[in-house]
């Protein structure tokens, strides 16, 4: 005889299974049979896919969308900032591009000390936050191993945005609305990003000459138009006017490296993702740890499944804190062990199923990292595939734009620990991995990751969000291989996120029901709540008939899927 228990959780389990479809029917994704962009600015994201119906691969697709975004979307579009570039050939072997920023030479643990005390201001609104910038010499060293097409026409559809103007959306005029103020000091940026001193409106047209000048040279003269020349001495020349001290010497020196993927495997899928100075190792735990439990079963969004993400990311995030940082300035990192199923089998016993576990507070200190990233995913006809996420830390970076140059310079310093054991009330990390050193990468939180099965391209994620990044990949992964989910509600659906400190458990508005996060609660977690976390841009190949089907995050509103 089945008990009413039973009956009751099998009730459940198929009303919960429901809903999913009833979201995967109300989210449908757009679908697609060749080759696929998915940004967050759909002007960018066309591009990307033009590149590729003329011939273009996913490498060719990328760097033409991710040119186009340094003029469309410049809260975090950009050749001034940094980032990861994940491929995965169709065949052959995967590569890492990592275009993180470094620190210029004369960096030092103690740089954002003043009289001997912690200032954030210089620490993040300076001179002194500008990181060298690694973006343009990162998308060159991709197209010179992996692209088809000539560089020049990767640019060209950026340079024709930047000289003859793009219509500014109604996203757009808010944002640079917003980001105005960050650049009120200094007077190029005003000029380029505001109409005549007012802020540009919806419809107006955002033309942007010095840009296109500096687009022309690197389109001409490669990686060295941007790092050797006129507009290296431009941008030295405001730096140090500015009280900086990134040099000439630093540019010249900048080197992107090819490195090799991680590699995880959930449920029978191989994940790739970031090394370090990445910290999605953090994903693969999580998703090793996650492994152990049958998510399915548990449902989406119920009081059990959101303790078990919330335990998990809880530990991962407290590794990220205790190990990673550049890999040449930590070479002792534990790294094979945190990645290990061994690892996670352990860390499931410090798990109660039952009740919420505590952070150590007042260890550590987490820098601020901000939210204003931007992704793209892509495959092409041949499925090869691309994830591809940068940023220039800030929205619109430090809003520092050197005179004659046309593009905004990053606050990516600001990704280093303030100082080493500092420790105060708002939750930030002072261990030794991530402080500042010459020629350091700054820890990231950027996780572009691509999941194959049997050899096959399986799904493309990523996403802009500072610490939350990492939690909101792992979420569009679990969405789709335990809850079964496309790709377009993989993406809609409520996210939450813990990061070990602060101890709180932040969800988005209404993501999930109050029974669910009143038992939550119940069980120990302190919960808070925020307007959107992420903004995930996500492909996934059918496996059924092969089709791409994207889904593109509408918490971003001009966010798009393109192609054909």
């Amino acid at each position: 005889m089945i008990s009413f228990r039973t009956q009751f959780c099998r009730g459940v389990t198929l009303l919960l299974l429901l809903l999913v479809e009833v979201a995967n029917s109300a989210n449908a994704p757009l679908r697609m049979p060749h080759a696929m962009v998915v940004a967050q600015e759909g002007i960018a994201a066309q591009v990307g896919a033009e590149v590729m119906k003329a011939g273009g691969n996913a490498i060719d697709g990328a760097i033409a969308t991710a040119f186009a975004l340094a003029v469309t979307h410049p809260a975090a579009g950009n050749i001034g900032g940094g980032g990861f570039l994940l491929y995965r050939p169709a065949q052959g072997e995967p590569v890492l591009y990592d275009f993180r920023e470094t620190a210029p030479q004369a960096s030092r643990p103690d740089m954002w000390l003043v009289d001997g005390k912690y200032d954030a201001q210089r620490h993040h609104n300076s001179h002194l936050a500008v990181g060298v910038p690694g973006t343009v010499a990162g998308l060159y060293q991709a197209w010179r191993e992996h692209g088809k097409l000539p560089w020049s026409r990767l640019l060209a559809p950026a340079i024709r945005l930047a000289s003859q103007g793009f219509i500014v959306s109604d996203e757009l005029s808010s944002s640079l609305r917003s980001g105005l103020q960050r650049m009120q000091n200094y007077p190029a940026a005003v000029a380029q990003f505001s109409n005549h001193g007012k802020p540009y409106e919806q419809g107006a047209r955002l033309v942007q000459k010095d840009l296109a000048v500096t687009l022309e040279l690197i389109a001409r003269q490669g990686s060295d138009g941007f790092y050797k020349g006129r507009i290296a001495q431009l941008l030295v020349e405001e730096i140090q006017r500015g009280g900086g001290v990134l040099t000439l010497q630093d540019l010249a020196n900048y080197r992107p490296l090819a490195r090799t993927p991680l590699r995880g495997t959930y449920r029978g899928y191989d994940v790739l993702t970031v090394p370090p100075p990445s910290s999605a190792v953090a994903l693969i735990e999580m998703l090793n740890v996650c492994e152990g439990y049958d998510l399915r079963d548990m449902g989406f969004g119920t009081t059990a499944t959101l303790h078990l993400m919330t335990e998990t990311m809880r530990r991962a995030y407290a590794d990220r804190a205790h190990y990673l940082g550049d890999p040449a300035f930590n070479p002792s990192m534990p790294i094979q062990r945190l990645l290990s199923k061994d690892y996670a089998e352990y860390l499931r016993t410090t798990i109660n199923l039952k009740a919420a576990s505590v952070s150590e507070v007042g260890q550590f200190e987490w820098p601020p990292e901000s939210p204003q990233t931007t992704h793209l995913s892509i495959v092409d006809e041949a499925r090869n595939a691309v994830a591809l996420t940068y940023t220039l830390e800030a929205a619109y970076g430090s809003g520092i734009v050197a005179p004659g140059t046309g593009f905004l310079l990053n606050n990516e310093m600001g990704d280093f620990n303030a100082q080493a054991g500092l420790t105060n009330e708002q939750g930030l990390i002072g261990t030794t991995p991530n402080l500042a050193a010459g020629g350091k990468r700054m820890l990231s939180s950027m996780s572009p990751t691509i999941l194959s099965k049997q050899g096959q391209l399986f799904m493309v994620t990523g996403s802009p969000g500072g610490r939350t990044i990492i939690n909101t990949v792992l979420q569009t992964i679990l969405n789709v291989v335990d809850h079964n989910m496309n790709a377009q509600a993989a993406v809609d659906a409520g996210r939450l996120h813990h990061q070990w400190l602060p101890d709180t458990v932040v969800t988005e508005a209404a993501a999930f029901s109050k029974d669910s996060l009143t038992a939550l609660s119940t069980m120990g977690h302190r919960l808070s709540t925020r307007e959107s976390i992420g903004a995930a841009q996500v492909i996934v190949v059918n496996q059924r008939d092969g089709m791409l089907e994207g889904g593109a995050d509408k918490r971003d509103p001009d966010s798009t899927v393109s192609g054909y």
